[in-house]
């Protein structure tokens, strides 16, 4: 495994994220934990998880399974980079009691002791936000974020799915309030298929020292080989994937796509996080394997280096949008 700093800090992480979403809704707590022994055993050192993992009446579930791996070995939670969220309503049926969800002080301190207890551990290496709380002032967040720091709760604070301009504005704003490294990390949806992140949101990133951590880096299977799959007879494509498909020339660009890989030797899933490993400013996508051979493939594309034609190629098939503000100014 190769590892790498996570922005500006000096915390060494992986260059896979183990995403942890399967565990419990589709893969059972057994084979969730012979998953994270496999990756642990193969150097994988940050597990990715949230707290509304589990969904439904399950959320917090997936929480538990961590925690209850950790349980089993105090050397497992002394080599993982833990990271979870926080923002979404836990309340099982969906109704929340008002402060029970967002990025209030109140249910950060609330959904952090939660989480704790249902992880089994004592602290939390990245605490990140889920969404942005477009009602809750980031003085307020930092405020609480501050304590939960001084408490020995967390020690680092991370962003998911933040437009470039709430970067700039919550690190600027901890900047101001001094002794607040701010957030270190940065979890959005990027990959080949769709790189509109390259235009304000990693940009933002690099310029204020956070690590980009990709989620969904197969597009939701897309990017896994799904048309030589569906020949073949294997898992077909469903829901926004399958309605991606439906389109004949974003069929046409998928088609292409499995053709260069074809051609050069290389499985799609793999030569896509490849990918991922050249972008700049990319820490580690998270891969988020259903089963024990999904999570070796994934381990192979850290060794795997793409040729000049095969990066070539994949920008042709999928180009970025190109830098702000010349991609939408002129």
């Amino acid at each position: 495994m190769k590892y790498t700093q996570l922005g500006r800090t000096g915390l060494k992480v992986s260059r896979l994220v183990l995403g942890t979403m399967n565990f419990g809704p589709q893969t059972d707590e057994t084979d969730s934990h012979a998953i994270m022994d496999s990756a642990l055993d193969a150097g994988i050192n940050y597990f990715d998880t949230a707290n509304v993992y589990g969904w439904g009446e399950s959320k917090g579930r997936t929480e538990e399974i961590i925690g209850n791996w950790f349980a089993k070995s105090a050397a497992n939670r002394d080599k993982v980079v833990l990271a979870t969220k926080v923002y979404g309503n836990m309340a099982a049926d969906g109704e929340a009691w008002p402060n029970h969800d967002k990025l209030s002080a109140l249910n950060i301190r609330r959904a952090v002791d939660a989480s704790l207890k249902r992880l089994q551990t004592d602290y939390i290496d990245i605490y990140q936000f889920h969404h942005v709380d477009r009602s809750t002032p980031f003085e307020e967040i930092w405020q609480a974020i501050d304590t939960l720091v001084q408490q020995g709760k967390i020690l680092y604070v991370g962003s998911s799915n933040f437009p470039g301009y709430k970067i700039a504005q919550a690190n600027e704003i901890a900047a101001r309030r001094g002794g607040t490294i701010g957030l270190v990390s940065e979890q959005c949806l990027y990959n080949l298929y769709e790189r509109r992140a390259e235009m304000e949101v990693i940009p933002a990133a690099q310029e204020y020292g956070l690590g980009v951590i990709p989620w969904s880096p197969l597009h939701g299977g897309l990017l896994g080989g799904v048309i030589k799959k569906e020949a073949e007879g294997g898992r077909r494509a469903s829901g926004r994937a399958a309605d991606t498909l439906a389109d004949p020339a974003a069929r046409a660009r998928l088609q292409s796509y499995e053709d260069l890989l074809e051609k050069h030797g290389l499985e799609p899933g793999e030569a896509a996080l490849a990918w991922l490993l050249t972008r700049p400013g990319v820490t580690g996508p998270i891969v988020g394997p259903r089963t024990a051979g999904q999570l070796e493939s994934a381990i192979r594309a850290v060794e795997l280096e793409l040729s000049e034609e095969v990066l070539a190629g994949l920008d042709e098939i999928f180009p970025g949008p190109g830098p702000s503000p010349e991609a939408f100014a002129w």
